[in-house]
């Protein structure tokens, strides 16, 4: 019953996949194919034990957490944000497909699940109030509704720069630098929040990682709190070096030739 139900869908409706535009062959089951999704490159080791960058050689921490080590003391991702994944970041982002969020969560829970053992919280890095009015939603709030843990919404965001994707690394730091706080949406003092935070352990959410500015920037500003762990969960990661996917016996053999 279900596969005649997908036949009728794909012939009438031909919808397609988000990632790579092909047709999808089990529409009812998602807007992304299972080749997508198997397509999703990890970043694997050698990997900066900080942040979860990608590294050239086998070292232990990257150049930018070496010279500007960040608030957060782990950050790690569950895919390159490249190809096919980018596409599916972007559609549940800026299209509004919304139900993407359980299964980019739970490639993330998969990936991370070092940085969600024993935290007593995950955070969604917040939007600006207006931005959010005007998407509709919080991509990072659906990621981290669907984790399974406490969700603490603590941090705001009091100054509506241009999005990160707009600027230059480095100018990132400088438009974020001092724009959350554990303040109320009113930007008053929240002595319950600072109750709440105290001697705990964290975990940031957010879709996609950069440079780290926006987790360094919601980092600091928890540790201000008095929180006293921060790690960061993020679906995509825009790394420095890209990985070298790992081959299966075919296509090791196929690249030989």
């Amino acid at each position: 019953m279900w596969s005649a139900a997908n036949d009728v869908v794909r012939t009438f409706l031909a919808p397609v996949c988000v990632g790579c535009e092909a047709v999808l062959d089990r529409p009812l089951s998602g807007a992304v194919c299972d080749a997508c999704w198997r397509a999703v490159v990890r970043i694997t080791p050698p990997l900066c034990v900080i942040c979860g960058d990608a590294l050239p050689a086998t070292q232990d921490v990257c150049a930018r957490c070496t010279a500007s080590p960040p608030h957060f003391t782990l950050a790690r991702s569950a895919g390159l944000y490249d190809g096919c994944f980018r596409n599916v970041i972007h559609a549940f982002k800026y299209n509004g497909r919304r139900p993407l969020a359980g299964p980019i969560a739970r490639l993330m829970m998969d990936v991370g699940a070092d940085v969600l053992d024993d935290v007593d919280a995950v955070v969604p890095v917040p939007l600006h109030p207006w931005r959010a009015f005007r998407r509709g939603f919080n991509q990072a709030d659906d990621l981290a509704v669907c984790f399974g843990l406490p969700v603490w919404r603590a941090l705001r965001r009091s100054r509506n720069g241009p999005p990160q994707a707009s600027l230059p690394a480095s100018d990132r730091g400088t438009n974020v630098g001092g724009a959350f706080s554990c303040r109320s949406m009113f930007g008053w003092s929240s002595p319950w929040w600072a109750r709440r935070l105290e001697g705990r352990s964290i975990v940031l959410v957010d879709d996609v990682m950069t440079t780290g500015a926006t987790l360094d920037a919601c980092s600091a500003a928890l540790v201000a709190a008095g929180v006293r762990n921060v790690r960061a969960l993020t679906a995509a990661r825009a790394v420095t070096v890209r990985p070298v996917p790992r081959l299966g016996p075919h296509r090791r053999a196929t690249a030989l030739r």
